[in-house]
């Protein structure tokens, strides 16, 4: 008798799932591109309101490995869920705090703490509902569902703030992150009936193991340096969008569309170059592509005087940086075999979001006229240590034995 297939339900959970991850986005980055108006809004200055954003890195750091516990304990649809109503609640509270900086900034430390219960299933989902071949396109779905949230608040603040107030703007994104949640509160499901292959219940080898396995290789150490400077970069980037290209005459809206053709390129990338490194079954050449390539489009970024140069670069930088994080995870991922996926995943997610001090020095370094010139040179730099760091990683079948395609030992 031919056992039964994966359940094609796993694309509505898959679909909610990202949806989710989608919204929660949206609410990270919604002042980011209005943060000049935002901070007249609510009395306050420009640090203030990239506060609305750094937030969230800050909260990710102590609450990660509690996220990651209740996950694996309590499974993904309680975890996910419980984040989800969290972060629906906190966005329309947020929406309902009028010009009270206090109050939005109580309502955003909410949807902030929501953010690891979202971001460390990633993973988990997949390995319950899909089959080990899919398992890597279902974790892209859920990325590049996190890009078109983080670009999607990036083009609609500034056009929703034309006609509406700022206030109404997070409620309209409350609203919709609510909605988000209800629908993964009705649909989700723990897994389903029966297994989409036989691996599928030994995803939770014992993390514990797998964390001091990962944290016993060198080249892992090296790759989570790599992505504290992609994500910091990137984060800095998205963050101060708005006041970052401001004193060269630019308006929100540029800032909005400059993020949006930024994650657009960021989309493009994040498929092609993981797919060419999946074909060439190598990462190092990539990760030192993604992070060489990303450099041409920083230099514009940082003296473009015109908006085609200004998008232009955007795109490049984009294309190039955005691509890293996938390859990143998965380089991770084989290196540290036997080390379930999860575990190392939640790790480069956890090391990454404390790139929050690169954001913080980014503002600290912005000259008197407002310039964040010096910063930009200064990430310029780290771009090219990253790309350095990388030509220097082996490659995982050189570091583990493994090849990539071979199966790995589960440890018990």
């Amino acid at each position: 008798m031919t056992a039964p297939g994966p359940t094609p339900y796993r694309w509505v959970v898959l679909a909610v799932t990202t949806l989710v991850n989608l919204t929660i986005q949206v609410l990270w980055i919604g002042y980011a591109p209005i943060t000049g108006p935002a901070a007249s809004f609510y009395g306050v200055g420009d640090v203030a309101v990239g506060l609305f954003a750094m937030s969230f890195m800050l909260a990710f750091i102590p609450l990660s490995l509690p996220a990651s516990w209740l996950i694996d304990t309590r499974g993904f649809r309680f975890a996910v869920g419980l984040g989800s109503i969290v972060m629906g609640t906190c966005g329309v509270l947020r929406g309902l705090a009028g010009d009270s900086y206090a109050l939005a900034m109580a309502a955003t430390v909410g949807i902030a703490a929501a953010q690891p219960l979202l971001l460390n299933a990633w993973t988990t989902m997949p390995a319950k509902w899909f089959p080990r071949e899919q398992r890597a396109t279902a974790v892209g779905v859920i990325t590049l569902g996190n890009l078109v949230g983080t670009a999607v608040g990036m083009v609609a603040s500034p056009i929703l703030i034309a006609s509406m107030p700022i206030d109404r703007v997070q409620l309209v994104y409350g609203i919709a992150a609510a909605a988000s949640a209800v629908l993964f509160v009705l649909l989700a499901r723990e897994r389903p009936a029966v297994p989409p292959s036989a691996d599928a219940e030994q995803e939770r080898a014992l993390v514990l193991d797998g964390l001091r396995h990962a944290l016993r290789v060198p080249a892992f150490w090296a790759v989570l340096a790599v992505a504290f400077v992609g994500l910091g970069v990137f984060n800095g980037l998205t963050t101060w969008v708005e006041p970052m290209i401001r004193p060269r005459g630019f308006t929100p809206s540029d800032a909005g569309t400059l993020g949006a053709v930024l994650l657009l390129g960021g989309l493009v990338g994040a498929v092609v170059l993981p797919a060419l490194s999946d074909r060439r079954r190598r990462r190092r050449p990539f990760l030192v592509l993604a992070f060489a390539g990303a450099m041409p489009g920083l230099v514009g970024l940082t003296f473009a005087r015109s908006l085609p140069v200004l998008l232009l670069s955007a795109a490049v930088l984009g294309f190039f940086l955005v691509s890293a994080l996938p390859i990143g995870f998965q380089y991770a991922a084989e290196v540290t075999r036997p080390t379930p996926e999860g575990t190392s995943n939640g790790l480069m997610q956890l090391f990454g979001q404390g790139a929050v001090v690169f954001v913080s020095v980014m503002s600290a370094l912005r000259t008197a006229d407002g310039s964040f010139t010096r910063s930009l040179l200064l990430a310029l730099g780290l771009l090219l240590v990253a790309a350095v760091v990388a030509a220097r990683l082996p490659e995982p079948e050189v570091a583990t034995g493994v090849t990539p395609d071979e199966p790995a030992p589960v440890p018990r």
